[in-house]
């Protein structure tokens, strides 16, 4: 199975417009799913994707989700990583 990959885009609008938050809460959504060391994920960071308007754009398995704010961010989060069922 590929790994998944996130692609936070860091150019300065879609930084600007909450990027930066939306990699803090990635981040602490893995570490708090012990999915860090768990799960193989590509997290990057890029420059500009060139959907400045359109921003914070974050792409997620090549998929280009736009005017990604906390909550789309947690979303889409839990779909890609969803809990596991006791």
């Amino acid at each position: 199975m590929e790994k998944p990959k996130i692609t936070i885009c860091m150019g300065s609008s879609c930084f600007s417009r909450g990027n930066e938050l939306n990699l803090e809460f990635c981040e602490e959504f893995l570490e708090r799913r012990g999915l860090k060391d768990e799960v193989d994920v590509d997290l990057d960071g890029s420059l500009c994707t060139g959907n400045c308007a359109n921003g914070p754009v974050v792409i997620v398995n090549g998929r280009v989700h736009t005017r990604v704010d906390r909550s789309l961010m947690s979303d889409m989060l839990a779909q890609l990583f969803p809990e596991k069922q006791s």
